[in-house]
């Protein structure tokens, strides 16, 4: 999966490289994230390639905005690779790398400090994943299978967000219950 895609299938309205860094935040973070340094780069990028086209139009406030929307080429692409099957491919967990070689710093208290924020952190993504769950069940319902279809596919990543940082959660919890025991019975004490 690339940032290009993410962006033609955003795209599917007309938006600013801003209104795009907000929906972002407000509907895919759960699985990609990009910043503005990254956005508009490659929105330039797409309309080279002639799967957008862009435009100034005023602004309510402040300089013209330039507002990007899909062609028909772009959308060609974005059906492409919808219907490519799923692009499975290697997550890298930059946390899990730390953990991994975290023994260099010699004192287990530490790891169970990183884990703790790591735990907080995950902890406060999954409630705000499970308070957009709860806004949309107070005004579509709670049968998904009634939603319109972009609701019901957008529902779809919802909860696949909502198990995966929840089974992150779950392993922080068991990690640090392993540091606990860990801390309480030292390796190479006899028990």
């Amino acid at each position: 999966m690339s940032l290009d895609h993410i962006l033609l299938g955003l795209l599917r309205e007309p938006a600013t490289g801003y209104d795009l860094k907000n929906a972002f935040s407000e509907s895919v973070e759960h699985f990609w994230s990009a910043e503005l340094s990254q956005i508009y780069p490659t929105l330039k990028r797409l309309e080279r390639r002639r799967l957008l086209r862009s435009r100034l139009e005023p602004s309510p406030k402040g300089p013209n905005r330039r507002v990007y929307t899909l062609t028909n080429e772009g959308r060609a692409e974005l059906l492409r690779w919808v219907r490519s099957g799923p692009a499975v491919g290697t997550e890298r967990f930059a946390y899990l790398a730390q953990l991994y070689f975290m023994d260099a710093i010699g004192d287990i208290r530490e790891t169970r400090a990183f884990m703790t924020a790591l735990r907080d952190h995950l902890s406060g993504w999954l409630a705000r994943l499970r308070a957009v769950e709860r806004e949309i069940f107070a005004a579509h319902g709670d049968a998904p299978e009634r939603y319109s279809d972009a609701g019901f596919h957008q529902f779809a990543t919802l909860r696949m967000g909502i198990h995966s940082i929840g089974s992150k959660v779950t392993w922080c919890d068991e990690t640090l219950a392993a540091i606990d025991r860990r801390l309480a019975s030292p390796p190479g004490s006899e028990s």
